[in-house]
């Protein structure tokens, strides 16, 4: 009895795998985007439905669940691999990776249409599988902003017929949040970011801004910024490459269009992306990182067709340069340990520029008919092929060297958790230690007058240094900086850059001062004070030629109290310390 059982069991197992693949061959791969001639885009739910039915159909599609979203619902990444591995520590090995970003911007579709499509025409045998690149998709980063699914809030574009809104499900920008990491997104992010270590990594957009022929244009990160002869390789082939391939198709590209309430043919700058954005974070790990932006006012199909054949073009030049492109960034892992100086902060450089042919449209600025000020307009039944000036040269305004190790006090564990999810190695100290460390005290900044994604910014910051010993607590956190997250610790943990944690408002707790003085009562001790201490009188009698100081009473006394031992060590007092030897 027990055997028949057994059996029964047996055949019942064989006959449900046999119905799932028998189901799962008939499953209707034909995208919302081809049924409806290129005018709508899938809801989430169709998304991740159609790729749980891509992996069960084709081995060498494979779909797993890493980290929730602020929305309730788990970030997915989807990979493509033809030898069936999915082990990415296995696949780093012998191939690279490319990591494609869709749906940051729900309401910026064009790639969430586009890679469904690619994943499918690859498993299908329609286009050659590469070879040695592996695939990995988040098929869509922002789900909160996509289940807010309307028809209007993008007044610039022009189709698909309903899509997503642009904030999440807390109403961030989630391409603001890389650094911060408010959003539980962001930090799903990180992790998927840390398992899969891309080499190249696309977000896929769609613009707004000027107007002009072109469906594509490019972002990629800056290649000052990304430096040495990865940032050459950037600049000199991976951007060229990219065009030549997309010409030889009859798909024209261009920089991304870099301007707002002006026409483009006078020129433009290349957009900086700091480490907020989506590529400003992947190149603090030497990934090569580029977004696609599609052109909001050419129609929904196009603007979809244009994504894959770029997709298409990246992954034959990751085919072709792979080794390459894995050399280089092993050896600007290398070099980095060995620079003494870390540059930050970056502004155009003048002197430098790019030109070529750029197709737009006439544009002039005519009387409004509702305001009866100016208005720009464009004409389409104008377009000119002019050369423009493109200003892709950028070069910094802080230097800062590089200390041997930073010091946090265990206090601060929310940068600390930071650190962990972005796989910073460092360890507690074991014991009680006195360390002579250089000090940041913070000297001067700024603060935006209006709110930015949660915070109001820090900006302008600079600090006045010091050595000191100081003893720190068994449990305190140190960080060397040789390791491979050195440019993430660099741009979050050296308050002048400009996405600082400082600049973030991690530390906003040390500006403001928790114990002061009565008046009454520290004038008799500041008279004891200056009695006991000739040398602060003389100094305090210089302050007072200064006429606001010698005409305002109280800033005499906080003076005088912010040089006395009353005065307390944490108010202004940058938290992260410096190892220098």
């Amino acid at each position: 009895m027990q055997k028949i059982t057994i059996i029964l069991g047996f055949l019942s197992i064989i006959s449900c795998n046999t119905s799932e693949k028998q189901s799962a061959q008939n499953f209707d791969f034909t995208t919302t985007f081809e049924k409806s001639n290129g005018t709508e885009t899938p809801t989430y739910t169709e998304v991740i439905a159609y790729y749980k039915n891509l992996a069960e159909t084709y081995p060498s599609i494979h779909i797993q669940e890493i980290g929730m979203t602020d929305s309730g619902h788990p970030l997915h990444i989807v990979t493509l691999n033809p030898d069936h591995v999915f082990d990415f520590e296995k696949i780093r090995e012998t191939k690279r990776v490319l990591l494609i970003n869709n749906g940051i911007h729900p309401g910026e579709s064009d790639g969430i249409d586009a890679t469904m499509l690619l994943y499918r025409d690859i498993a299908q045998g329609k286009i050659d599988a590469p070879l040695n690149t592996v695939l990995t998709t988040i098929p869509i980063y922002n789900i909160g902003g996509a289940l807010n699914r309307n028809s209007g809030t993008r007044t610039n574009q022009n189709g698909p017929k309903a899509y997503g809104f642009r904030g999440n499900a807390c109403n961030y920008d989630l391409n603001r949040d890389f650094i911060k990491n408010d959003t539980k997104n962001a930090q799903a992010f990180a992790k998927i970011f840390h398992i899969v270590q891309p080499d190249v990594f696309i977000d896929n957009h769609v613009s707004n801004g000027a107007d002009y022929q072109y469906i594509l244009t490019h972002l990629f990160t800056q290649h000052n910024k990304l430096g040495g002869e990865l940032g050459n390789y950037l600049h000199k082939e991976m951007r060229p490459h990219l065009e030549i391939s997309l010409k030889t198709k009859k798909w024209d590209i261009t920089p991304y269009v870099n301007v707002w309430g002006t026409t483009p043919e006078k020129g433009w700058t290349q957009f900086m992306d700091s480490p907020r954005y989506s590529t400003g974070y992947t190149t603090l790990w030497n990934t090569l990182g580029m977004m696609v932006e599609t052109h909001m006012l050419k129609p929904y199909k196009p603007r979809v067709e244009g994504t894959y054949e770029l997709m298409k073009s990246m992954i034959e030049i990751i085919e072709k340069d792979g080794a390459k492109i894995r050399s280089l960034r092993e050896q600007t892992f290398a070099e980095q340990a060995k620079e003494k100086t870390y540059f930050t902060n970056w502004k155009v450089d003048s002197t430098k520029s790019s030109k070529f042919s750029f197709k737009g449209y006439e544009g002039e600025f005519i009387d409004s008919d509702i305001t009866g000020k100016k208005r720009l307009k464009y004409y389409r039944d104008k377009p000119y092929t002019k050369e423009v000036v493109y200003k892709n040269y950028f070069t910094p305004t802080t230097k800062i060297d590089i200390p041997k190790a930073y010091v946090i006090s265990q206090g601060w564990w929310k940068v600390i958790e930071l650190l962990a999810l972005n796989h910073v190695v460092f360890k507690p100290l074991e014991r009680d230690s006195t360390i002579s460390v250089e000090t940041y005290d913070i000297r001067e900044y700024k603060t935006q007058n209006s709110p930015f994604e949660g915070h109001y910014l820090h900006y302008q910051t600079s600090v006045k240094k010091n050595i000191e010993k100081i003893t720190f607590k068994k449990g305190d956190i140190i960080i060397k900086t040789d390791q491979r997250a050195f440019r993430y610790l660099m741009e979050t943990l050296e308050p002048e850059a400009l996405d600082s944690f400082f600049n973030w408002n991690f530390f906003d707790t040390i500006l403001q001062q928790k114990e002061g003085f009565s008046p009454y009562v520290w004038e008799d001790k500041a008279a004891e004070l200056l009695k006991n201490n000739n040398k602060l009188r003389i100094k305090f009698e210089n302050k007072k030629k200064d006429t606001a100081f010698a005409n305002n009473w109280y800033t005499q006394l906080d003076w005088l109290h912010k040089q006395s031992d009353n005065y307390e060590k944490a108010h202004m007092r940058y938290p992260i310390y410096r190892i220098l030897k």
